[in-house]
């Protein structure tokens, strides 16, 4: 099982510690796979630095997929997206 550091804005961070989001949403440009430790670690935009606090997780579920691998790329591009969380 590997361990995944990943910066994360403080406004997310909140969200993630209180336990109100349950996923991340990223770019595909790096390895995890489900047992994986994801780390994420408060970034402050504004400052460009880490806050020093931090959150691990282990990875329950991994879906990855490109923007036309449904057929959509084009509505998606107009229209965007949203990931929904379901309880």
């Amino acid at each position: 099982m590997a361990v995944v550091k990943k910066k994360i804005w403080p406004e997310y961070f909140e969200l993630v510690s209180a336990g109100k989001k349950n996923f991340e949403l990223r770019l595909a440009d790096f390895d995890v796979s489900e047992g994986d430790t994801l780390v994420l670690e408060e970034w402050d935009p504004e400052t460009k630095q880490y806050t020093g606090r931090k959150i691990e997780k282990v990875v329950g579920y991994v879906l990855k997929f490109k923007l036309d691998d449904f057929g959509q790329k084009q509505e998606i591009e107009e229209k965007g997206m949203q990931i929904i969380q379901l309880k």
